[in-house]
């Protein structure tokens, strides 16, 4: 009896824990490492539990602009994410360039705000540098055109320079259990 009964909740459990997507756009690289010979080829991974993400490959950039989405399914805001920059390396295994760790505890909790109509650029709430994040400067989440968006700039860790840019937003799924 029991196999029938998993077939019906099968995907209606992913959606009733799902509490929405979170879109990274990983913005570009500042000063990182060098790990060829005068430059590196960066790409970025993204993971938060299971799921792994990654951007294009740049070439021979230490300053690279990705400009590139990616998206995580949250189904639980404090497991924290994951940021790994790799050199690629077309004949060895790729070098490991830093990561950071950011949490979205506080940008979850300025989206239950559910805050609406206000002038675009109006900040909600700043996140300071401290021992227990990874950034580099403060962090700001803002009021951008109807969204609640925030700004981050991770130093990256294990390394011996470098910081990444990326920006969060929020995308409400229909059906999700929502925030």
């Amino acid at each position: 009896m029991v196999h029938s009964q998993k077939g019906n909740t099968g995907n209606t459990s992913l959606m009733d824990s799902l509490l929405g997507l979170l879109r990274i756009r990983v913005k570009r690289g500042i000063n990182l490492a060098v790990r060829d010979v005068r430059s590196s080829d960066p790409y970025v991974v993204v993971k938060m539990g299971k799921q792994k993400l990654k951007t294009r490959v740049i070439k021979k950039d230490v300053n690279p602009e990705w400009n590139e989405d990616l998206t995580l399914s949250i189904t639980d805001p404090n497991v924290p994410i994951k940021l790994t920059v790799y050199d690629h390396d077309t004949f060895s295994k790729d070098d490991k360039m830093g990561d950071a760790e950011f949490d979205i505890k506080s940008y979850i909790e300025a989206l239950k705000m559910h805050l609406n109509g206000l002038p675009s650029g109006t900040i909600i709430s700043r996140i300071t540098p401290s021992r227990h994040n990874c950034l580099a400067e403060e962090s700001c989440i803002f009021w951008n055109d109807g969204k609640v968006v925030q700004d981050l700039c991770l130093r990256l860790r294990n390394v011996e320079c470098g910081e990444v840019e990326i920006q969060l937003q929020w995308i409400d799924l229909p059906g999700s259990k929502g925030l």
